[in-house]
């Protein structure tokens, strides 16, 4: 019988093993893959995000999804701490922007293998290519049923399996049931940090598509008219919508807009988010009066990429090459609220299969926050993406994996012991 059986081979899993070997507990690793950590291989384009260096307060502010619940956590383990464990694993970090923490070598690889090395040396024992069927929960010890129909008896089980994002990795909510029947509730489950559909004339005739936008802003509008979120970010014009940085960010409260029935959701684009509408109009009308017969067209050159200010020609009905001294005043106010207010609806985003993050999941009321300890079954952990805590990618969301994970392995470990 082993102390502490862990299912799912993630970075919360991963780390639960480690952290309850280190206890002393004898420790299962189960997997369905061939790989461990894949979606840690892959995470920041395959360099390994790990966490973020910001103050603890800022890390939790970047998990919108219940990030508040891993307060205690952090009071145990924290996004310094890991910073300390990987560079005690003989990983070196380095900082980026927004705190971003990657390792030096620039290699995810380096991440993943770290921590199997620390696997092997804690003599956990790992079962990769094995699916688990079912949990047999008892009252002393927990029977973890393979789809091969073995038994595994354990005395305690920590759940690690992931959520239903990105299912290339494994992740496919293959948790929920077992945890519905130790008596747990699964909030609504949705995608999150995923690009947006638009169904709009421009979207649709691909006139912007591949058009990259830097440092705007970018905010969501509920139907009432009311600004629910802005995020200053970059993003993309694709051939289904809009994607990048800023647009994953809002991403989540664009498709909890669509979940309570909204049928489009209005966003808008602020091209210039440092300038007032009447600075920008100040700047233009000066360079006009400088400058009265160059064309309009390259009055406003650089202000925006030359597809976007195109197709805002093409849509105001402005002639490109009329010049400064005959553009009235009504047409130049036009453009540049333009500028500031590039409004338009979207109307879905991209399945699961293309989020980088499950929103939804184990509801955290059931979850005892400073042990991961499950409030309705003894010997029963959840850690990871399988909670309901989601946060924005640059970080966060490996951070709560991994905090989540050692606390939760740590606990089932002491819990097996007594």
């Amino acid at each position: 019988m082993y102390d502490v059986a862990i299912i799912g081979g993630g970075p919360s899993g991963l780390m639960a093993a480690i952290a309850a070997a280190e206890q002393g507990a004898h420790t299962l690793l189960i997997d369905k893959g061939n790989k461990l950590g894949k979606k840690l291989a892959i995470s920041g384009g395959g360099r390994c995000n790990v966490t973020n260096r910001l103050p603890a307060d800022e890390v939790i502010r970047h998990i919108p999804g219940n990030g508040r619940f891993l307060y205690s956590a952090f009071s145990t383990f924290d996004n310094y701490d890991i910073i300390d464990y990987f560079e005690g694993l003989g990983v070196a970090l380095k900082e980026e922007d927004h705190g971003r923490m990657f390792p030096v070598s620039n290699q995810a690889n380096d991440v993943v293998n770290a921590l199997l090395q620390q696997l092997d040396r804690l003599s956990v024992t790992v079962r990769k290519n094995t699916t688990v069927q079912a949990i047999d929960y008892g009252e002393s010890h927990h029977r973890i049923i393979l789809a091969d129909k073995e038994n595994i008896q354990t005395k305690t089980v920590v759940v690690a399996a992931g959520g239903k994002a990105v299912p290339h990795t494994g992740s496919n909510g293959d948790a929920y049931p077992w945890a519905k029947k130790a008596g747990h509730t699964i909030t609504t489950l949705y995608p999150t940090e995923v690009p947006i559909v638009s169904n709009e004339a421009f979207i649709r005739n691909k006139q912007l598509q591949g058009t990259a936008l830097r440092d705007v802003a970018l905010s969501v509008y509920n139907q009432k008219g009311k600004k629910v979120i802005t995020h200053r970010m970059d993003m993309l014009f694709t051939h289904f919508g809009i994607s990048g940085p800023a647009v994953l960010r809002c991403s989540q409260f664009i498709v909890k807009l669509f979940m309570q029935g909204e049928q489009q959701v209005k966003v808008s684009i602020d091209l210039c988010p440092d300038k007032t509408e009447q600075e920008i109009t100040n700047q233009l009308q000066h360079l006009m009066k400088e400058h009265p017969k160059r064309t309009f067209r390259k009055s406003v050159k650089g202000i925006a990429p030359e597809r976007l200010l195109d197709y805002l020609f093409d849509f105001l009905e402005i002639d490109p090459t009329i010049n400064g001294a005959n553009l009235s005043n009504e047409t130049l106010s036009s453009f540049v609220y333009s500028l500031k207010h590039f409004s338009f609806y979207v109307h879905d985003s991209l399945p699961f299969k293309k989020a980088f993050v499950t929103g939804g999941g184990v509801s955290i009321k059931e979850i005892t926050p400073n042990t991961m300890r499950s409030k309705c079954m003894d010997g029963l952990y959840f850690c990871g993406e399988v909670l309901d805590i989601h946060g924005y990618t640059g970080g966060y969301n490996i951070t709560s994996a991994l905090v989540t994970g050692r606390i939760a392995g740590m606990n089932a470990a002491w819990e097996s012991f007594s």
